[in-house]
């Protein structure tokens, strides 16, 4: 299960400068707005030390590491809805995804055109937010012209759960509150899953700083905006500087190293994104390695052991018969696999068994 994500924002806020540096690629990033105009794919390796070891050990034939893809669309503007700038439509884009990653600018500079001509986080948050918002909206409304006589005539239960759940949604969004701060059954969740709403998914704000700004958080008046207004939605925000990330791209892990290390930054602004939106969604990593394939696979904190295999393939999961499972942490310390199973530390886990982050595993199954 790959991780996807959809960036947002407004025109000239960093956004195509962010997806450059973050995913290696050179797509236009011009002064002007709209220069996005149809969506730009990356996908990006998540970086996972255990991987690393086990590659060093096992010496594979195949290395598979988990990814992360970023769709940047073109920038949204006040009045999207109706047809201002390109319009919002190329928001289907996004529908699939995961989470929505807000960028938001928060610098000061002339020489960059501001699409409102003035630097205000929050305003231009409110304005992507509301779009996002609308765009659902149309969504909604949309189902409901054909369902609500029909259901109402037919007395359709099926088609009356739905009515309900959609005048809920509705009213919310009539009201200006994202669908994700409403709260769901697990039945009414079913229900809205397939029409995919923006402002359902999780959102992180992206704080697009000064590379001069970088580590002086609590002095810049813009970030301190922008993480005020997040707290309010409980959402998380990161500060990255998109033209640091773009030197970055570009330089060896070990010049990277030392240029992180120069700035006074411990990890880049892709690696705290892709930290962030683990978090956010609940995600976590277990591991499969051997001589033909070393593999990280993503997966829902939660998720029990017959799931997880399901995840490798379905096979897996419908003839699950047990897993055998050793913690990175053991493998790290004692050094080979041979020796964690003499230790006692390879241990035998069956269906009620909930995965954990790290763990090493080798299913059995019959079909």
């Amino acid at each position: 299960m790959g991780l996807k994500a959809g960036i947002v924002g407004l025109p000239n806020v960093g956004k195509s400068t962010l997806f450059n540096a973050i995913t290696k690629q050179k797509i236009l990033a011009a002064n002007y707005p709209f220069a996005t105009i149809e969506p730009n794919v990356g996908i990006v390796v998540v970086p996972d030390k255990r991987l690393d070891f086990l590659v060093k050990m096992y010496n594979p034939k195949s290395i598979v590491p988990a990814t992360y893809e970023f769709f940047d669309i073109a920038g949204l503007v006040k009045g999207a809805s109706t047809g201002e700038g390109l319009g919002n439509k190329f928001l289907s884009h996004i529908r699939e995804t995961d989470a929505i990653v807000e960028v938001v600018r928060c610098f000061r500079n002339s020489d960059i055109i501001h699409v409102e001509n003035t630097v205000n986080p929050v305003r231009d948050i409110e304005t992507i937010n509301v779009e996002l918002m609308l765009a659902d909206l149309e969504v909604v409304d949309d189902r409901l012209s054909k369902i609500a006589k029909k259901a109402e005539q037919t007395k359709d239960k099926d088609l009356l759960k739905e009515l309900v759940v959609l005048k809920k949604v509705k009213e919310s969004l009539d009201n200006s509150i994202p669908v994700r701060r409403v709260q769901f059954t697990e039945d009414e969740e079913k229900i809205l899953r397939p029409f995919c709403l923006l402002t359902q998914k999780p959102i992180i704000y992206m704080a697009n700083i000064a590379e001069d700004m970088i580590g002086k958080d609590d002095e810049n008046d813009l970030v301190q905006a922008v993480v005020s207004y997040a707290n309010k939605e409980h959402a998380k925000v990161i500060t990255v500087s998109a033209r640091a990330e773009e030197e970055l791209a570009d330089l060896s892990d070990e010049d990277r190293v030392e240029f992180l290390n120069e700035l006074g930054l411990e990890s880049s602004g892709l690696d705290k994104l892709i930290k962030a939106t683990y978090d956010l969604l609940g995600l976590a990593t277990f591991l499969t390695a051997g001589a033909d394939e070393c593999r990280a696979w993503t997966f829902k904190k939660g998720m029990k052991a017959p799931e997880c295999a399901g995840i490798i393939h379905s096979d897996f999961e419908k003839g699950f018969i047990r897993a055998e499972v050793m913690s990175y942490s053991d493998l790290e310390k004692l050094g080979s696999e041979k020796t964690v199973q003499e230790s006692g530390k390879l241990r035998i886990e069956g269906k009620d068994y909930f995965m954990q982050d790290g763990d090493i595993c080798h299913f059995r199954f019959n079909v």
